[in-house]
């Protein structure tokens, strides 16, 4: 089925400290994807975590120091990450505005673990970041 997604429509689930999600396609709508906008306010940052399946993220707006493992890179607008399952990883916001990322997953069953705590989270779960 086809599926129109108003971004004025959107309803999202917040995450903790400003953190929020707004997931898009998804298990009901789409039978294959899972993706989605998180936006983090300036100086929060998504904890260090990883999933099952690889995610591609894009940076709509805003700037980004990400985490990948061991390396840090600044990204910006219209940046792109593809992360394989079971790396490590994070946003961090390290501009003055609202990060705006997309996401895209390649399976409709992610997790997310967070490494500090080691708790394993459907994506769409709410978490907080000292979950």
């Amino acid at each position: 089925m086809a599926h129109v997604f108003h971004f004025a429509e959107a309803v999202f689930q917040e995450r903790g400290r400003g953190i929020r999600s707004r997931a898009l396609a998804q298990p009901g709508n789409s039978e294959q994807l899972l993706t989605g906008f998180t936006e983090v306010p300036p100086g929060e940052e998504i904890p260090l975590h990883y999933h099952n399946c690889e995610e591609f993220i894009l940076v709509v707006s805003g700037r980004a120091r990400v985490v990948i493992e061991d390396d840090e890179h600044q990204v910006g607008p219209m940046d792109a990450t593809l992360v394989p399952a079971g790396i490590r990883h994070q946003f961090i916001n390290a501009g003055d505005d609202v990060l705006r990322i997309l996401w895209v997953y390649g399976d409709q069953n992610t997790t997310r673990t967070i490494v500090a705590t080691g708790v394993t989270l459907g994506h769409l779960d709410p978490y907080t970041p000292s979950a």
